[in-house]
């Protein structure tokens, strides 16, 4: 049996849900399976509302433009994992997380857990015709180049990872809301955002939605999924959570 088989790995795939809840919901689903109130959960996120999401580490202020972000109506987020800020449209994105007892990675190396917890996604995507690696630390990549960023962290007794992965993307918007080396890319710089990520969409030419279910039956085949919902109480207290950290100025530029 294989260490993925050892769990009864529970499917969440809810409704779009603010950004602020879905940095909530990493936080309490972990918690809650490293207490074992909880099994082992891929949880699969669709967005209410665009975003940038930054890393528990970055500054808040070297990573993203306040002028552009409020002009295109797009909420700044900080999570609990490491890593690069993320620039989030809700059709344009694919982000899951996966909430696992610490067991899962237990004696391997950061990058050998990157590796590990991103496998069954290679394999989702090479059966829709991309072949995609792993590229250390934390990206996901084809030929084309980079695909997906991935954040992770050892929570308790819990392993928190998640992957965002560009579906399509905005990169003229993305470079006003973003300062990710914008003093380097002057009059290419469309061109050069695109180069960097590559989207799922131009690889593929699938529906978004395809690609998810695509993925979600690769991780039933290879480590079994039964559907699943967060529970009102594990809602309740990341609604509180929103409240008490993750929509305050105090947590999103902790970083300043």
């Amino acid at each position: 049996m294989s260490a993925w088989r050892a769990f009864d790995w529970q499917l969440v795939h809810a409704g779009p849900q603010s950004p602020a809840l879905h940095m909530a919901l990493d936080e309490v689903i972990t918690d809650e399976v490293a207490a074992g109130r909880r099994a082992p959960t891929l949880r699969v996120w669709e967005w209410a509302s665009p975003a940038v999401v930054i890393g528990r580490f970055q500054s808040l202020r070297n990573e993203v433009d306040p002028d552009g972000a409020a002009r295109h109506g797009i909420e700044v987020v900080r999570r609990i994992t490491g890593g690069g800020a993320m620039f989030i449209e809700p059709g344009n994105t694919i982000t899951y997380s996966l909430s696992a007892p610490e067991s899962l990675v237990a004696g391997m190396s950061f990058e050998q857990s990157y590796a590990f917890m991103d496998a069954w996604v290679l394999e989702a995507l090479r059966t829709l015709g991309i072949e995609a690696w792993y590229q250390p630390l934390n990206d996901i990549a084809s030929k084309a180049g980079k695909i997906a960023g991935a954040a992770q962290m050892r929570r308790g007794k819990a392993v928190l990872h998640h992957v965002t992965m560009a579906y399509d993307i905005d990169a003229d918007k993305m470079l006003q809301v973003l300062r990710i080396g914008r003093e380097k890319l002057s009059d290419k710089a469309t061109q050069s955002a695109n180069k960097r990520v590559d989207p799922l969409r131009s690889q593929t030419g699938l529906a978004r939605a395809e690609v998810i279910a695509r993925m979600i039956d690769t991780f039933r085949e290879a480590h079994g999924l039964s559907d699943a919902a967060v529970r009102p109480d594990e809602l309740a207290r990341a609604e509180a959570l929103v409240l008490e950290k993750f929509a305050t100025r105090a947590w999103t530029a902790v970083v300043p």
